[in-house]
């Protein structure tokens, strides 16, 4: 008895990365990898743009051409809608990539009464999750008949044959026909057989690096063209040339499994959300429905071994409008802080402004303003968990208790005026005092964005210059020495400095003062400072402004960051003094005019 493939379906949509940025097929879009076209749109193909030519090749060909950078995870998360909406009817789903996906036609065939019917099947359901995410971008007619599907013994087969079908009419290769159906494709296939199926040719292109590449510059080399002819070969004379990598591919030449399809593992559905009927009016209704929802999903999570770090909260009310609030927790959320959490959000939207957005208000993409009603749902989801591995705290002068009530405090204060209305500093590595210190919302990871922030920051050691490796924060030229000011001004304040014969004070291009700093003049009152302001600084102290005598200046030191850039380069001066009665400030010389950029105490 012959021995053949098992059955697998193989549904592609050509085109996806060009769709699912909603571009229409009338657009010449080309979507490119790794430098090299990986998809075109019907109109680029048309004119002239195939897959695998590089982006200069492509742009060349086709003036005009919108070439725009793949986006895997934005096409994997729109596909997921099409592998979800089949796996209601047929489980055992493995998605090859983006735009394709692949189960074995064994059981579902015999439900639904033959592949031909599977098939079409498969076809029309994942046609509707195409033109939902077409229509999301206005072209979902433009767009229809996308999908082609092809029915063979094997997935390899199953592939070449979903790129030879058409709109509406699936390819079903007959049980035991694979290899004849396989027998004209040219040997290229074998490196590249979905890049073959989406071009709809045979030629080599941007996956000719693969495993099979250099076994079919072998083949064709020894006079070998297609498919039947590896076919027609003995299997032990290709084993015994060719090594099991060539008995591979005349498996598969022959229409022969190389492994079965490998359905998926549907994702868990951690969701915890209840409907209220009748609607809650009461705050504390919908509060203690919270309440339970945070006990369910923490004993879910808990089962699994998990916690939740970032977690939505969701409310729809009678109006229709929704409700959404992303909370993040630097350690594990528990059950009573989940619930907390709800009614601190609950409450924030019932006596708040509603805004749509970042801040409390309505989500989804509603606009304006909205009224908090009654809720009619409420839902709770995880959208970030991690394994249990518990949290160890400090034996000695440590007081977990006001830790605890300090977070619960800060929270509690995002909860009513939304996420950026708590923050803490983290210390980082820069050159100027306002870099050193990165303000992030409460909960968020405090994680320095440049090494050097002080101790305790992670960081790769460095080399010195006897190439020796070297721990610690590496260096910044430029920085000043000694303690940092007590206060750092978010908008720098204007300021004179003269020397003892009433002349300004000016910087030379090598770093040298024109002339040593008697008075000190403050405007506070004046014009804001030319260059970027830090976000988030404090104003703190402000000089007074009237003439303050200088008692002692350091410096200067001169600072130039990104001289090669003329649009972005930054050339100043800084300059130290104290002045009568013990105030000391950072002075900075840029453009021709001098600055208070901070504080001492």
């Amino acid at each position: 008895m012959a021995s053949y493939g098992a059955r697998a379906l193989v549904a592609m949509c050509p085109g996806w990365p060009v769709m699912s940025v909603g571009r229409p097929p009338s657009a010449l879009v080309a979507v490119v990898e790794a430098n090299r076209v990986a998809t075109v749109s019907p109109a680029a193909g048309a004119a002239g743009v195939r897959v695998g030519m590089r982006r200069r090749e492509a742009e060349s060909c086709c003036p005009g051409l919108e070439v725009l950078s793949r986006d895997l995870a934005g096409e994997s998360r729109r596909w997921e809608r099409a592998v979800a909406a089949v796996e209601e009817f047929a489980p055992g789903v493995e998605v090859l990539q983006p735009g394709w996906l692949a189960l074995g036609t064994r059981g579902p065939a015999r439900y639904f009464g033959g592949d031909q019917v599977l098939a079409a099947k498969v076809a029309a359901t994942v046609e509707e999750t195409v033109e939902e995410v077409a229509s999301s971008h206005g072209a979902g007619a433009e767009w229809a008949g996308l999908c082609r599907v092809g029915v063979a013994d094997g997935l390899f087969a199953a592939q070449l044959a979903a790129g030879r079908a058409a709109s509406g009419e699936p390819v079903v290769v007959p049980r035991g026909a694979s290899a004849g159906f396989l027998a004209p494709f040219s040997l290229q296939v074998l490196a590249t057989p979905q890049l073959a199926a989406r071009s709809g040719a045979g030629g080599a292109g941007a996956g000719s690096d693969s495993r099979f590449a250099a076994l079919v510059d072998l083949l064709q080399r020894l006079g070998l063209r297609t498919l039947g002819d590896l076919a027609a070969l003995p299997p032990a004379s290709v084993l015994g040339r060719f090594g099991t990598e060539g008995l591979l591919a005349h498996r598969l030449a022959r229409g022969l499994s190389e492994r079965p399809v490998r359905g998926r593992l549907p994702p868990p559905d951690w969701v915890a959300a209840s409907e209220l009927d009748p609607p809650a009016e009461q705050l504390q209704a919908a509060v203690f429905v919270g309440r339970a929802l945070a006990e369910r999903l923490h004993q879910r999570l808990a089962g699994e071994g998990l916690v939740c770090t970032r977690l939505v909260i969701e409310v729809e009310t009678v109006e229709g409008a929704t409700f959404r609030r992303s909370w993040r927790h630097d350690g594990a959320l528990s059950a009573a802080a989940i619930g907390e959490r709800v009614r601190w959000q609950l409450e924030g939207w019932a006596q708040g402004p509603t805004t749509a957005g970042g801040g409390p208000g309505p989500g989804g993409g509603q606009g304006g303003q909205a009224r908090f009603g009654p809720v009619v749902k409420l839902a709770l989801v995880p959208e970030e968990v991690r394994p249990d591995t518990g949290r160890q705290l400090g034996l000695w002068g440590a007081d977990p208790g006001a830790a605890a009530r300090a977070a619960r405090a800060l929270a509690r204060v995002q909860g009513l005026l939304g996420p950026e209305a708590a923050f803490s500093a983290v210390l980082q590595g820069g050159r100027d005092y306002k870099e050193q210190v990165r303000l992030v919302p409460w909960g968020e990871p405090r994680e320095p964005l440049r090494a050097g922030g002080g101790e305790g920051t992670r960081s790769r050691g460095t080399k010195s210059a006897t190439g020796r490796s070297r721990e610690g924060p590496p260096p910044w030229p430029g920085r000043l020495p000694g303690l940092a000011p007590a206060t750092v001004h978010g908008s720098p304040l204007p300021a004179e400095v003269l020397d003892q014969d009433g002349r300004p004070v000016g910087v030379a291009g090598r770093g040298t003062i024109s002339a040593p700093p008697v008075s000190v003049t403050f405007r506070p009152g004046g014009p804001g400072h030319s260059g970027p302001a830090a976000p988030g600084g404090a104003e703190g102290h402000v000089p007074p402004s009237a003439p303050s005598a200088v008692t002692a200046w350091a410096g200067p030191w001169p600072l130039e960051e990104r001289w090669w850039d003329a649009g972005g380069g930054r050339r100043r001066a800084r300059l130290q003094v104290c002045t009568e009665g013990g105030a000391a400030y950072l002075l900075v010389r840029e453009k021709g005019s001098w600055w208070v950029e901070a504080t001492y105490d």
